[in-house]
């Protein structure tokens, strides 16, 4: 408990002997978590407005002339990647009809009997599943025609597995940056103490003692860089929101404040942790060399 007290003790001289390091760490830290946090803010908005576009993707699946949907909808059921279905009744599709044909619906009476069939309607999880869905309507014994968006599935395919490709190697990139600028600043910091810690390894000091206290100055500078980047970004996105929704009201963004409070608060802990693992490396890495024999 003593030791703890001490390494707390020495952690805040280092924040304030050192101010003007510290500074620049807290600054550091706190611009590549915001670039980070920015990157995948930017991902998951793609992503969201992705498959926000793949869920509206419907499959209509028409019967054949008396021929009813049950059969149909047990096998749809027992596909994974099918999200909803819905049947339309005969009745239901000549009321459709009559909407879409409005001054004109009474066109509709000169047919008699409805010659309308039974249809169900199959939305499924990701685009790229729906062209094998297809394939095995067609071949339904029941099923008469099926319609859906051939090219527009196709690239919205393409456009989803780049999109995932490309988010994921600008977030796994800019982490891997994070990283390193937080491990080379904090390792400056190290450095510029090189002779205290020399002297405490001579007199008997232990690599835990010496360690902790640059532990918790890295994990206390990686939580306050945490905390600005997650600050700024909060009162960017704000403003991103405002300005798309008064402009561009189409796109559809993420604005669900559990999900971006979820975000933020995994962006905080991100830096907090990377800034101990990081400090932890460079004074383990450097009390290693020191105590080597020469």
């Amino acid at each position: 408990m003593a030791s703890f007290r001490y390494a707390l003790r020495d952690t805040f001289r280092l924040l304030f002997r050192h101010w003007g390091l510290s500074l620049l760490t807290l600054l550091t830290a706190a611009s590549v978590l915001y670039i980070l946090g920015f990157t995948a803010l930017f991902a998951l908005n793609v992503r969201h407005m992705v498959s926000r576009v793949e869920g509206g993707l419907v499959v209509q699946a028409y019967l054949k002339k008396g021929a009813l949907p049950d059969d149909l909808l047990a096998k749809l059921k027992a596909i994974p990647v099918v999200t909803s279905l819905k049947t339309i009744s005969p009745d239901e599709a000549i009321e459709r009809l009559r909407a879409k044909l409005g001054n004109q619906a009474r066109a509709v009476t000169l047919l008699g009997e409805n010659p309308l069939p039974w249809s169900v309607e199959v939305s499924v999880t990701k685009a790229e599943y729906i062209t094998p869905l297809v394939r095995d309507l067609m071949i339904f014994p029941s099923v008469e025609e099926v319609l859906y968006s051939g090219k527009l599935v196709e690239r919205l395919s393409v456009i989803s597995r780049t999109a995932s490709g490309v988010s994921g190697a600008i977030l796994v990139l800019t982490m891997v940056i994070s990283a390193l600028v937080i491990f080379n600043t904090i390792r400056i910091a190290i450095y510029s103490r090189k002779e205290e810690i020399e002297v405490m390894l001579l007199i008997g000091a232990t690599k835990t003692y010496i360690s902790l206290p640059f532990v918790f100055q890295g994990l206390l500078l990686g939580a306050g860089g945490a905390l600005l980047a997650v600050a700024g970004l909060w009162a960017t996105y704000a403003s991103a929101v405002a300005a798309i929704r008064s402009s561009l009201v189409f796109l559809d963004i993420i604005v669900n404040r559990q999900v971006l409070f979820q975000f933020f608060f995994l962006l905080f802990s991100f830096g907090a942790t990377l800034g101990w693992i990081c400090s932890w490396l460079a004074v383990h890495r450097f009390t290693s060399r020191a105590m080597r024999p020469r």
